[in-house]
């Protein structure tokens, strides 16, 4: 087996730890983790990456939670159960679930991609977590894929069926600092990465013209939730640290 090889293998162990789920085929889980842009610098090698399995994941991922809904909530009528289930397997919610179990440092990434910041981009994130599902249910069946899918979004299902939009963080950050005060929130764009047509903006938070949080995202809206998400945890760890 070649170094290259060993290297790619080396974090599997590690998420299946993480996830509680040992994989019969490796092979499934590898081209779950493997983004287009590590095949596209391993060419020779003719590597599968996740897009394909992210296609069935996403299958997976939208009849589960439409079962779930459908059978939890026997009176929603079509309509709201349409604009929940948006809710619960939105990109947001999807890159938050991801970076819960950890997922970005264990992905194969090409070195552009690495230097951009894919890691923590929201699409990469989300995408790989509806890959990861559909090797799960690849490997697994569909009721090993579903237990999983509903034990690791369990908040976010219940979240939204309470009425609160999980996904808008800016949302929840401007309620928080509503609570201490008189205090302004201002939204910037400090960088911009990438071509027109693949852009990356990098937004920061003040709260008083005190810097607060960061966030990156493929369109301006995008890097303000996750700039607000990332402002959301430190605040609530300064709240950890003082109990």
């Amino acid at each position: 087996m070649s170094s290259d090889t060993n290297n790619e293998t080396s974090n599997i162990p590690a998420l299946e730890q993480r996830i509680n789920y040992v994989f019969k085929d490796k092979g499934t889980v590898l081209t779950a983790i493997t983004h287009s842009s590590y095949a596209n610098e391993k060419k020779a090698r003719k590597l599968k990456y996740n897009e394909r399995i992210e296609f069935l994941g996403d299958s997976v991922l939208s009849l589960t939670i439409s079962e779930h809904l459908y059978k939890r909530y026997p009176d929603l009528p079509e309509g709201e159960l349409t604009v929940t289930r948006a809710k619960i397997v939105c990109e947001n919610s999807l890159s938050r679930c991801a970076a819960d179990i950890g997922l970005g440092e264990l992905l194969l990434l090409g070195k552009g991609e690495e230097l951009s910041g894919g890691r923590s981009k929201s699409s990469i994130l989300s995408d790989a977590y509806e890959a990861l599902i559909g090797a799960i249910y690849m490997d697994g069946g569909f009721e090993t894929a579903k237990a999983f899918i509903l034990k690791h979004m369990e908040d976010i299902i219940k979240n939204s069926m309470q009425g609160k939009l999980f996904y808008d963080y800016k949302t929840q950050l401007q309620e928080k600092i509503q609570q201490k005060g008189d205090q302004q929130i201002t939204y910037s764009v400090i960088d911009e990465k990438g071509p027109d047509h693949n852009k990356t903006f990098v937004t920061q938070i003040k709260i008083n013209d005190v810097i607060c949080g960061q966030g990156s995202g493929r369109s301006k809206k995008e890097s303000e939730q996750n700039a607000a998400r990332d402002a959301l945890d430190k605040l609530s760890e300064q709240a950890a640290g003082q109990v």
